[in-house]
C-alpha cells in the first residue's frame, strides 16, 4: 500500500504540465537521436545535460527529460536497423538479424509496428518490476562480483553458438575476430601498446562507433551499390503498416519472456541492453527450434531483442536509484547530471527525496505511452526511406555515417579506419560470416578482460576465484552444458540417420 501511495505521488509529479511537456520533448528528441547511426542514448543524454542545467530545470524535470531521451533512443534505434540494416547502437545489432529481412520482404510497416509494440511491452514490464522488486533485485545484483561477471560474459560468448544455425564454425571465428579487435590499444594496467602497429590513432583502441558503422553501414553501402549495378532499385513496403492480431499473438509469449529477461539483465551493473538483447534472441531461437525462421524474417526474432532493449533500459534505473551504481553507460551519465544538483543516488534517495524517485518511475510509464502513440502513426513516414532510390540513399548514408564517426575524435584517421573495416565487413558478408558475432565479440571482449583482471587482482592471482562462488559454479555448469549440446545433437542425428534409410 505504501508503494502504491508513493507511486500515486509520483504520477502527480510526472503529470504536471511542465513535466508532461518535458517528457514529450524528450521522447521526440530521443527518437530522432536513436534514428541517426553513431549517436545513441549516451550521446543524446550527454548533449542535453548542459541544456537542462542552463535552462534552470528543477531536478525532477531534468531527470524526467533525460529518462525520456533514453527510452526514445531505444525506440529510435530500431528504425535504421530495420530499414537500412544499420544499427544505431550496440543493443540494436540483434534487431537487424530479422528486422532487415522483413523489410526486404516488403513487410517494413509490420516490422516497425511490432517492434514498437514490443518496446512498449518491454518498458511496461520493466517499469512494473522497478516498482515492485527494486530493493530486492538491487541487493541480488550486488552479489555479482568481477568473477561472476567474467563467467557471465563467457556464458554469453558460448551462447553465441545459438545464433549460428548451420554455421557454428563461422560464428565462432567471427566472435574470435571481435575478441581480437577488442584487445587493440593501450593496456590499461601495464601501458603496453597492443596491436597498434605504430599507429597513434589506435592507441585508444577501436571506437565502437567506428566499428559498428564500418561493419554495417559501409558494408551495406557496398552491398547497395552491388545490387544497383545489377539493376535492383529501392525496396517497396507492403500496404499494411500495422501487425494483425495473429501476428501479435505469435510474439506475445516472446514479449513476456524477453521483458523479464531484459529487466533482470538491466539491473546487473555493466550487463546492459546489448547482452540482454543477445541473450533474449538466442533464447527464443533455441525455443523455436527447427520451426523458427530466425535470420530470415521471423517476427519472434525481431520482438525478442526490442522487448529486451526497452526492459533493460528501465531496469538499469534500479541500481542507479537504490545503490548509486550505474546500470549502464547512459545511467552513468544521468548520475553525473544528478551530481550537478548536489543529489547523491543511493538507498537514502527513496527516503530523502521520494517525489524525485517516484516521479521518475511514473514518468517511465508515461514516456512509454507517449512513444507508442507517437511512433505508430509515423510508421508510414519511416517506411518511405525504402522508396528512396539507391543513388540518393547511398550518399545520404555515407554522409550521416561520416559525421557520426568524425564526431567521436574529430580525426580523419577514424574515417579511413571505418572504410577499411567496412571493406573487411563486406568480405565477411560475401563469405557468409555473421557480422553480429564480430560486434558482440568486440563488446564482450572488453568486459571480459576488465572483470578477469579485477577478479585476479582481488584473489592475488588465484584462479580458483573463478569457480569459488555458487553463482560462478552455476554459470560454469551452463557453459559446459551449452558447449556440449551441439555434439549431442550431432550424435543424436547420426544415430537417427540409419533408421531413416530405406531397407534395400
Amino acid at each position: 500500500m505504501d508503494t502504491l501511495q508513493y507511486l500515486g505521488q509520483g504520477f502527480g509529479v510526472a503529470l504536471s504540465p511542465n513535466n508532461l511537456i518535458t517528457a514529450l520533448a524528450g521522447t521526440t528528441i530521443g527518437t530522432i537521436v536513436g534514428l541517426l547511426p553513431g549517436l545513441g542514448p549516451i550521446n543524446g543524454v550527454a548533449l542535453l545535460i548542459p541544456v537542462a542545467f542552463a535552462l534552470g530545470l528543477p531536478p525532477d524535470t531534468a531527470l524526467i527529460l533525460l529518462a525520456a531521451v533514453y527510452l526514445g533512443c531505444e525506440y529510435g534505434g530500431r528504425i535504421s536497423s530495420i530499414l537500412l540494416n544499420i544499427p544505431g547502437e550496440a543493443s540494436a545489432v540483434m534487431t537487424t538479424l530479422d528486422g532487415y529481412p522483413l523489410a526486404r520482404q516488403g513487410k517494413a510497416g509490420i516490422a516497425l509496428s511490432i517492434s514498437a509494440w514490443s518496446s512498449f511491452i518491454g518498458g511496461f514490464i520493466a517499469t512494473i518490476g522497478v516498482v515492485i522488486f527494486a530493493p530486492l533485485l538491487a541487493s541480488w545484483a550486488v552479489s555479482f562480483g568481477p568473477a561472476e561477471y567474467f563467467m557471465l560474459m563467457i556464458f554469453a560468448v558460448v551462447c553465441l553458438a545459438g545464433m549460428a544455425g548451420d554455421k557454428p564454425v563461422k560464428t565462432g571465428v567471427a566472435v574470435l575476430i571481435g575478441l581480437l579487435l577488442s584487445c587493440v590499444g593501450i593496456d590499461a594496467n601495464s601501458g603496453v601498446y597492443r596491436f597498434t602497429f605504430g599507429a597513434l590513432g589506435l592507441s585508444d583502441g577501436i571506437q565502437f562507433v567506428v566499428l559498428v558503422l564500418g561493419l554495417f553501414s559501409i558494408s551495406e553501402i557496398l552491398t547497395l551499390l552491388e545490387r544497383t549495378e545489377h539493376g535492383q532499385t529501392a525496396l517497396k513496403a507492403s500496404g499494411r503498416m500495422l501487425f494483425n492480431v495473429k501476428e501479435g499473438a505469435s510474439v506475445f509469449a516472446t514479449n513476456i519472456r524477453s521483458g523479464v529477461m531484459g529487466f533482470v539483465f538491466g539491473i546487473l551493473p555493466g550487463a546492459g541492453a546489448t547482452l540482454a538483447s543477445a541473450m533474449s534472441y538466442m533464447t527464443e531461437k533455441r525455443l523455436a527450434g527447427k520451426e523458427g525462421r530466425f535470420g530470415n524474417g521471423d517476427l519472434r526474432g525481431l520482438a525478442a531483442p526490442e522487448t529486451a532493449n526497452s526492459a533493460s533500459a528501465c531496469g538499469s534505473m534500479v541500481p542507479m536509484l537504490t545503490l548509486g551504481i550505474p546500470g549502464s553507460g547512459t545511467t552513468a551519465v544521468m548520475m553525473g547530471a544528478l551530481t550537478l544538483y548536489n543529489i547523491t543516488p543511493g538507498p537514502l534517495l527513496f527516503q530523502n527525496q521520494p517525489d524525485l524517485v517516484w516521479g521518475l518511475i511514473a514518468s517511465l510509464f508515461i514516456a512509454n505511452i507517449i512513444l507508442i502513440v507517437m511512433n505508430v502513426p509515423m510508421i508510414k513516414i519511416f517506411t518511405r526511406i525504402l522508396s528512396v532510390p539507391n543513388w540518393t540513399l547511398v550518399p545520404a548514408i555515407a554522409i550521416i555515417t561520416s559525421i557520426g564517426v568524425y564526431a567521436v575524435h574529430a580525426t580523419t584517421f577514424d574515417l579511413f579506419l571505418m572504410i577499411g573495416i567496412g571493406v573487411f565487413g563486406y568480405i565477411l558478408r560475401k563469405l557468409d560470416f555473421p557480422l553480429s558475432g564480430v560486434l558482440l565479440g568486440f563488446i564482450l571482449g572488453g568486459l571480459m578482460e576488465s572483470n578477469l583482471r579485477r577478479a585476479l587482482s582481488i584473489s592475488n592471482g588465484d584462479l580458483s576465484v573463478l569457480w569459488s562462488s555458487p553463482i560462478s559454479q552455476a554459470l560454469w555448469a551452463l557453459v559446459v552444458l551449452i558447449a556440449l549440446l551441439p555434439f549431442w545433437r550431432a550424435w543424436r542425428a547420426k544415430r537417427r540417420a540409419p533408421a531413416l534409410q530405406p531397407d534395400v
